[in-house]
């Protein structure tokens, strides 16, 4: 089974593309960046070719996405909602199963504990897995766990 975690964003999306056999195997990650001095409508283009291309040349069976939860900046929760929209449409689109996670069952897959802080998530999934170039972000960490969090919650097919 190939899984496609997606830490949703618009100035950077992390993703990670994860294959669940026997063990877990981590196949990419990365993150798509885009920056404020581009138009919106062609950040949102950026980042859905960029995905698009990930569901084409891995072909996933589930995509693992966080859930978006913003309690201050209302602006900027509208425009990741878009970003989720538009991640979960390719998904559909691409015959995906979708699985949603809350930062805290992440947390809790990964760490053991709903309040882990960004740095022990990075520690453990260096543990969980094996990752041959550490990712430069917590972006990527976070689409990374999220993959880790779907595969030992979902049964393998």
């Amino acid at each position: 089974m190939i899984i496609l975690g997606i830490d949703p964003g618009y100035g950077r999306l992390g993703y990670a593309v994860l294959e669940k056999n026997d063990k877990e195997n981590l196949i990419d990650c990365g993150c798509l960046e885009t920056t404020s001095k581009e138009e919106h409508s062609d950040r949102i283009l950026k980042i859905a070719d960029g995905v698009e291309k990930i569901i084409k040349k891995y072909k996933p069976e589930i995509l693992a996405i966080e859930k978006i939860y913003f309690t201050t900046n209302q602006k900027t929760a509208l425009k990741v909602s878009e970003i989720k929209g538009i991640i979960t449409y390719l998904a559909l689109k691409n015959k995906m199963r979708l699985a949603e996670y809350t930062p805290l069952e992440v947390k809790i897959a990964v760490c053991g504990y709903g309040r882990a802080p960004k740095e022990q998530i990075k520690k453990m999934v260096d543990l969980l897995i094996k990752v041959k170039n550490p990712p430069k972000n917590d972006d990527t960490y976070d689409a990374i766990a999220l993959c880790l969090t779907c595969s030992a919650t979902l049964p393998c097919r």
